[in-house]
């Protein structure tokens, strides 16, 4: 490869934006922006001006406001549309112009209902009226995964004749597969007269699973831009994810022997304000960026973790932005792992005490899905220091429903000497059920309690 830095076009202001429930408002979108720019994307694709005013206004916010990436806004194949693009974008020191046409048969016939020659010549005004007013312009030919392909390479050739800077390549309902989609892209530039002088992109959809994969099949197959979203969020199943394709390229440099200029640092802070922003939680097992991406529970895995990283981590999660990887104390935890968060909690323990401690852990670990430092802490000082008086629960009851004042009634009973127990018992009222139960606990031991998380789970 004569340059090897391929061009990242972020399109989670436009295309992510587009996942059910996941509406931005123009605070929101500027936000947003302001961080793809410091993760150091090309290319944002800031919106859809023409279709709403509120997308206008944001995306010419962004145009104002951001600085240093390509601020590009999408419009269909009309006057009109490329015209309200325009006025958009404009604003910045560097605007692109992104204008589409369907170019699949059943796009044509169905949706379009304009035949071959028709879509061809809108293509080519589109194009060249969108260059009067901006000197980058992209094209798409929607669909183009399941076009037919001698009119695919006619459609390119005819929009780099008319002034097309990018030609984009989308497999838009993520139909392809890696070794057709990559064969598709060696072929347009095998066949398409001028292909060198544009820079040829694709846009892969995650119907199947494969838009990553498809996006990397087209890279090592000439594509010089790759069109992703943070999270992978968009339409349907979503688009390929940003940090998938950066990470991939990145751990795996030997194979595609291609950069980006992205800094991987600001994944994991991009992804969780994309997450919070759009309302859109981030499964847990999500590659780079979930919660369980650099999370062990596995006695064997820990273990192994523990001796050298590189044994079940390909990757530092501190390149991401993640501060250490994450030993998740639960059932499948072996030794090692637990005497290992024991001195971080700052438990130096005797072998001797360790079996006893590990056999509770254990007992406690079939009960609950996780072990948190605190029950852990609770272990340590009853089988080893012997414990010190603690309250336990000896009564709960709460009550709440539509038109009832939350309630709660909590007794708790403390160990006393010769085999006495003190009881005591109060109510109180709350925003909910747990929070009056809090309320009443305060009153008993008369200190004031915190809630520092909660969950329910089926």
């Amino acid at each position: 490869m004569k340059n090897n830095t391929i061009i990242l076009f972020d399109t989670t202001l436009r295309d992510g934006e587009q996942s059910p429930g996941a509406s931005l408002n123009i605070k929101e979108k500027l936000e947003i922006a302001r961080q793809l720019a410091r993760l150091g994307v090309d290319v944002i694709e800031a919106g859809f001006p023409i279709s709403s005013p509120g997308d206008f206004e944001s995306v010419k916010l962004v145009a104002r406001e951001v600085k240093g990436p390509v601020i590009c806004g999408l419009a269909r194949a009309s006057e009109k549309d490329i015209t309200a693009c325009w006025n958009a974008v404009k604003y910045s020191k560097r605007p692109r112009i992104h204008t589409f046409i369907a170019t699949s048969d059943i796009h044509l016939e169905r949706k379009l209902q304009k035949s071959r020659r028709q879509v061809l010549d809108i293509a080519a005004h589109a194009v060249s009226f969108a260059r009067k007013m901006c000197d980058d312009v992209q094209f798409s030919a929607e669909d183009a995964a399941r076009s037919d392909f001698d009119y695919l390479c006619q459609v390119v050739e005819t929009v780099i004749e008319a002034g097309a800077t990018t030609v984009n390549i989308p497999d838009t309902v993520g139909y392809a597969l890696p070794v057709e989609f990559g064969a598709m892209i060696s072929n347009l530039r095998r066949r398409v007269k001028n292909i060198d002088k544009i820079t040829l992109s694709v846009h892969c959809h995650n119907d199947l699973g494969l838009s990553v994969a498809n996006s990397l099949s087209a890279l090592e197959n000439g594509a010089r831009q790759l069109e992703c979203t943070v999270n992978g969020i968009g339409e349907r199943a979503g688009n390929a994810a940003l940090e998938e394709v950066v990470m991939a390229l990145k751990t795996r440099k030997d194979s595609f022997n291609a950069t980006t200029k992205i800094n991987t640092r600001e994944i994991h802070k991009t992804s969780r304000l994309v997450s919070t922003l759009t309302g859109i939680p981030v499964q847990p097992n999500k590659a780079i960026v979930g919660a369980n991406a650099f999370a062990h529970e596995a006695g064997i895995h820990q273990d192994g973790v523990l001796k050298e990283r590189l044994t079940y981590e390909i990757m530092k999660p501190q390149d991401v932005g993640i501060p250490s990887n994450q030993l998740v104390l639960g059932k499948h935890s072996g030794r090692h792992a637990l005497v290992k968060r024991l001195k971080d909690l700052g438990y130096v323990v005797a072998p001797a005490d360790v079996e006893r401690v590990f056999a509770a852990f254990k007992d406690l670990a079939d009960k609950k899905k996780c072990v948190f430092d605190e029950d852990i802490v609770a272990l340590v000082e009853e089988r080893i220091s012997g414990g010190a008086e603690t309250w336990t629960l000896d009564y709960l009851n709460t009550s709440s429903g539509t038109g009832v004042i939350p309630t709660a009634t909590v007794r708790l009973a403390k160990a006393e000497k010769k085999d006495k127990r003190l009881v005591l018992q109060e109510a109180a009222c709350g925003d909910g059920p747990v929070d009056a139960a809090y309320r009443a606990i305060d009153k008993i031991a008369g200190l004031k309690v915190k809630l520092a998380d909660y969950g329910l789970r089926a």
